[in-house]
């Protein structure tokens, strides 16, 4: 065995890219590179940037464990601050200088050993190890809506908002009702001229307070201790637990619990009887992703805000015609429409070395053994990648227990223990198996709703288990599981 350099090359400079690089620097790894499709850092916190955008974690979760922010001004952090977070994170630890942006991968070959990568610009790079960091929330769906491109006014959608825009006194349409949509009709409400949200399914809102830090609570979480205090992260960890606990089980206590705290915010939220119907859920709390809101109820009862629940016919020059003949005149259509959740590295063509491609593995549905690596595709590990944990909770954290993992993988190549790894296709298999059967029993597939948490064959394709789980399965990989023997003591 005789110990390699090894040539990393990240994919993505979101939250999980610059995570990698980090802590591969930390590793002593020296031959890096972080390649970036847009001209920042920042991922998901880059490309939204409209009104309300707020993160639904606690402020001081959504943070590396090894850089702490004392400076959060609220309980949830505003989006312009994570991002701030991050660009000053990315800088901090030099970054920036392994960063080349402006570049997206557009294909991956593994040849004799090594992966081919080209990018847009005509730039190719050789890679020993492939990180694919590119998210999961970053291809915009689009609605197909009849006479979209007949619309006089402004539209876009909510990933690509047109600040030129002006808001004040217009009549604004907002399109989805996820957590974006809330977010934007929040905000909204009181600077509108008139506001009208289309609903197509009702969602369960989750009461959460967004007060502010004061100048004193700031100042003191300048002090570890204090913010180790603050932050209490056996309590919080206990409440993912609980919440993930919800998920896989919807007698549990958390999950009556969780109902319980959606069903009274509606109840004592929305006064008019007639409203609260249409905003009464016809599926399981948890079922959906659960929207986090302070205001919600408030902003839809604004006397300028107007829920509809009408299903679209078609936008028309002049607004949005409903199903029951109604023009809704509006200067703004915003498509708070949400994502693609099945493009991970995709449209990227990835080639393994016996020819198959990541298109013919996917083409039942994305898939990946433990979320982070794929057989036939030896030596691309990939964070935040097909079937991991997603929720209201920290992908920071999330991402930082399957850094754990594969940070030894990369020791085994480093090391010169072996030259490829990648999970068998047998332990691909019963994963996938178990995967599956485990998803049917979740609120996800049995709380009677469509979610964006469902494939194209209504198998729920997150982590169908409880937190404690993934914590256990990321703390060390099982060496079987690739073929290869476990490291000597």
């Amino acid at each position: 065995m005789q110990a390699r350099e090894l040539r990393v090359v990240v994919l993505g400079a979101g939250m999980a890219g610059i995570l990698a690089g980090i802590r591969l620097q930390q590793a002593g790894y020296g031959n890096i590179a972080i390649y970036e499709k847009a001209d920042r850092v920042g991922g998901t916190w880059r490309e939204n940037t409209y009104p309300g955008l707020t993160c639904d974690v606690p402020s001081h979760h959504y943070t590396y464990s090894f850089e702490r922010n004392p400076d959060w001004t609220r309980h949830l952090p505003p989006g312009p601050e994570v991002l701030a977070y991050f660009e000053r994170t990315a800088e901090k630890f030099g970054l920036d200088q392994l960063i080349r942006f402006g570049e997206e991968a557009t294909s991956a070959e593994f040849v004799d050993g090594r992966w081919e990568l080209e990018f847009s610009t005509g730039r190719r790079d050789s890679a020993d190890v492939v990180i694919a960091a590119t998210g999961v929330l970053h291809h915009p769906r689009y609605p197909d809506i009849e006479g979209a491109g007949e619309f006089s006014g402004k539209l876009f959608h909510s990933a690509r908002w047109d600040h030129s825009v002006p808001l004040e006194g217009k009549r604004i349409g907002v399109i989805g009702n996820g957590s974006t949509g809330v977010q934007i009709v929040s905000a909204l409400a009181g600077k509108a001229g008139h506001l009208v949200h289309f609903q197509r399914t009702a969602q369960w809102i989750m009461p959460v307070e967004n007060g502010e830090f004061t100048r004193e609570e700031r100042a003191a979480f300048h002090d570890p201790e204090v913010l180790a205090a603050a932050m209490n992260v056996e309590e919080y960890n206990a409440a993912v637990e609980r919440y993930t606990e919800a998920i896989i089980d919807m007698d549990s206590p958390g999950a009556r619990e969780m109902g319980a705290y959606c069903l009274a915010n509606l109840e004592q939220g929305v006064t008019d009887p007639e409203l609260r119907e249409q905003l009464r859920p016809d599926h399981a709390p948890l079922c959906k992703r659960l929207v986090f809101s302070p205001d919600y109820y408030q902003a839809i009862q604004h006397p300028n805000a107007q829920l509809v629940t009408q299903g679209i016919a078609r936008i028309e020059p002049g607004g949005i015609r409903t199903d029951d003949g109604e023009l809704h005149e509006l200067d703004v259509i915003v498509y708070a429409t949400g994502f693609r959740p099945d493009r991970f590295m995709r449209p990227m063509r990835i080639t393994g070395p016996d020819g198959v491609d990541l298109e013919s593995f996917w083409a039942e549905r994305p898939k990946a053994y433990l979320a982070v690596s794929m057989p036939g595709f030896p030596n691309l590990f990939m964070l935040n990648g097909p079937n991991g944990p997603v929720g209201n909770f920290s992908l920071i954290d999330i991402a930082e227990h399957q850094w754990v993992y594969i940070e030894q993988l990369l020791a085994r190549l480093r090391d010169g223990h072996c030259e490829q790894l990648a999970p068998t296709r047998e332990a691909m298999d019963a994963f996938e198996t178990e995967r599956v059967a485990a998803a049917k029993q979740t609120v996800w597939f049995r709380g009677g709703c469509v979610s964006w948490y469902l494939d194209d064959q209504g198998v729920p394709s997150s982590w169908p288990w409880n937190y404690s789980r993934f914590v256990k399965e990321m703390s060390q990989p099982d060496w079987a599981a690739f073929g290869v023997d476990a490291p000597g003591p």
